[in-house]
């Protein structure tokens, strides 16, 4: 099971073609039930100062067991399309961020022909695939590689600037896209499966693994601890004020008279008889 990353991060709907939607939240791992699809979880940061350079990500995949995305065909490269493009579904508050992939070079400034052959998978995988925007990779000092996500930019001449790969340098600050093993029985303590038609499958079963009511409560009591210690220490001042006026107070017993009587003799002047 993922760990869900920020502070909350923001969450994105994710529909199917046809009628079967699933709902995928930023940091949460996705996994298809029928055990031939890897799982994958989108690392979206709406903050850019929470953003992460390439070693990063790559050190944030590893550590849960996965690394950073291998795409292995064009039919892996729409699936994780269809993913980013609910993202980006209006009313989400999610905004332009590109996502670190796996793809890298090491070397110092290759800037000959023979560059784009330099590119290899930071999980070991073979795999040849390519999708590179018009006039990449530019190499030079830019040796790791970012998926394009940035709806709201003017399109270049390669066309949007959306899913089409960007070499970029390693230190600059991106999202970025873990890929796991499928899972035989996801752990988390709430599983949701739905349904979904991706392409060469037909409704197959997906089962998102969430964090459960508890971190979700956390999130939300976490922030209101100063509001209570504050109500709690207004509600003591004002019970000590009270208990202190009462203990001021002097009682009148009912029994008790509240005349003053002199005890001295009083000489009255009178008429003698």
């Amino acid at each position: 099971m993922s760990r869900v990353v920020s502070l909350l991060l923001g969450a994105a709907l994710l529909c199917g073609h046809g009628v079967f939607c699933r709902r995928v939240v930023s940091g949460q791992k996705v996994c298809f039930a029928d055990l031939k699809h890897p799982c994958y979880k989108m690392a979206y940061f709406h903050e850019l100062s929470s953003r992460v350079s390439f070693q990063e990500a790559r050190l944030a995949c590893e550590s849960e067991g996965g690394a950073l995305l291998s795409l292995e065909n064009e039919a892996e490269q729409k699936l994780i399309e269809s993913m980013l493009q609910n993202l980006t579904k209006p009313g989400t508050g999610i905004s332009d961020g590109d996502f670190w992939i796996g793809l890298w070079r090491n070397g110092e400034g290759q800037t000959s022909g023979a560059c784009p052959d330099l590119y290899q998978w930071s999980d070991g995988s073979s795999s040849q695939y390519r999708n590179w925007y018009t006039d990449e990779p530019s190499c030079g000092s830019e040796k790791c590689v970012v998926m394009y996500h940035q709806p709201t930019a003017n399109p270049g001449l390669g066309g949007p600037y959306l899913y089409q790969w960007n070499d970029d340098r390693c230190n600059m600050k991106h999202n970025y896209i873990c890929k796991y093993e499928p899972e035989i029985n996801p752990t988390s303590p709430v599983e949701k499966t739905y349904f979904t038609n991706q392409p060469g499958d037909t409704h197959q079963n997906v089962v998102v693994t969430e964090a459960g009511i508890i971190p979700n409560l956390i999130y939300v009591v976490i922030p209101t601890i100063p509001l209570l210690l504050l109500i709690l220490v207004a509600f003591g001042t004002c019970c000590f004020q009270m208990l202190h006026k009462s203990k001021g107070r002097t009682k009148t017993s009912p029994n008790q008279s509240t005349l003053w009587i002199s005890k001295s003799t009083r000489k009255e002047s009178g008429m003698e008889v």
